[in-house]
């Protein structure tokens, strides 16, 4: 297959999750990174979960079904060996035609204390950074740190392009600070409301040119959760239950609201329901599906819906994110609806795109 990096998509200030949520059947994730090119945006994004979304070999099998969108790919750094992370990103970023980005998340700490993995902290991300970015420049490493003791590492043959854009989720001071110093980029968490989108960006910027790095070196994403025209309970689900599946965790969801400057008191209301409450400390995304939690995101103010997410017709949708991208995003991931629903949304966003000269 011939790859096209160059070439420009429609909207390249636009990507989308494929397989978003819990999946049963991953070859739908080919159908979707297909129809997202087809459709014009300009990237594609894979997270990273246990079960039927592993990041290497879906975006291996995007990589070669599609010819121009960018990839990227969710890792929990602590998960697999410093070399075999390295040379997955190293490989993918030749098998692409230089299109991938690997992206670098904390995960939820219950959750890797759970399954025995070690936490993702920032001293260890940062070393590992140090170590990918390294091995990618066909250095030879030797390591004895908080990540392990590795005597002789090195890629024995490696990708002489670009390296890969490194990205970094965040949601408070601390991970966006962290982001301005290590990364070339930064995803806000979903339902960080336009408020939230300028105090991070200027935290991450600040960060960065502290560290004596230009900051507008650190490119700024934002997920956003989007609903176009969809039917009520389709939209419930999609927005409502996913929300709650964050403002449940202990420290994430607390982050969002105190970046959004909003009341944190909703979040005692949604960890008193009983289905939360007795979770015992399992995720709820790991308990229950998002159409299970719709009655618990009943609980969530419509200021919250209204600010941190896009929902409602195309055409309200697509003003909406225009807000983001004045607000300081650079790029923004829709998360949330299927590129099989995005064609009205594409349509109007090619109309706010127009009015604002972009």
């Amino acid at each position: 297959m011939t790859h096209e990096p160059g070439a420009q998509a429609l909207f390249d200030k636009f990507g989308t999750y494929i397989l978003p949520g819990r999946v049963d059947d991953p070859r739908r994730g080919i159908d979707e990174a297909l129809e997202a090119e087809r459709i014009g945006l300009g990237a594609v994004w894979i997270s990273e979960r246990f079960a039927l979304k592993e990041p290497a070999v879906l975006a291996g099998a995007v990589s070669e079904a599609t010819s121009r969108i960018r990839i990227n790919a969710t890792f929990y750094a602590t998960m697999r060996h410093p070399l075999v992370t390295a040379s997955i990103i190293n490989m993918m970023q030749a098998m692409s035609g230089d299109r991938f980005s690997a992206m670098f998340a904390r995960a939820v700490p219950a959750y890797m204390k759970m399954i025995g993995a070690p936490a993702i902290t920032m001293e260890r991300l940062a070393d590992y950074i140090s170590i990918y970015k390294r091995l990618w420049q066909g250095e030879e490493v030797t390591y004895n740190g908080v990540v392990g003791n590795y005597p002789k590492l090195k890629l024995t043959d490696f990708h002489a392009g670009p390296q890969p854009p490194i990205i970094f989720t965040a949601i408070g001071p601390k991970s966006l600070e962290f982001a301005g110093e290590h990364c070339d980029g930064v995803l806000l968490h979903p339902f960080v409301s336009p408020t939230g989108v300028k105090n991070s960006t200027k935290i991450v910027r600040d960060a960065a040119e502290k560290a004596g790095r230009d900051p507008m070196s650190v490119r700024i994403y934002h997920n956003i959760i989007v609903a176009p025209d969809l039917p009520k309970d389709e939209e419930d689900a999609v927005v409502r239950g996913r929300a709650i599946t964050y403002f449940e965790l202990p420290g994430f969801g607390d982050l969002i609201v105190e970046i959004n400057e909003w009341d944190k008191s909703v979040l005692d209301q949604i960890r008193a329901h009983p289905k939360i409450a007795n979770l015992n400390g399992v995720p709820a995304d790991q308990a229950y599906t998002r159409q299970e939690l719709i009655d618990v995101g009943e609980l969530l103010p419509q200021q919250w819906i209204d600010d941190g997410a896009a929902v409602g017709t195309a055409a309200r949708c697509a003003d909406q994110l225009m807000d983001y991208l004045d607000a300081g995003a650079d790029e923004i991931l829709l998360h949330g609806a299927a590129p099989k629903d995005m064609g009205p949304l594409t349509a109007e966003l090619k109309r706010a795109l127009a009015a604002k000269g972009l």
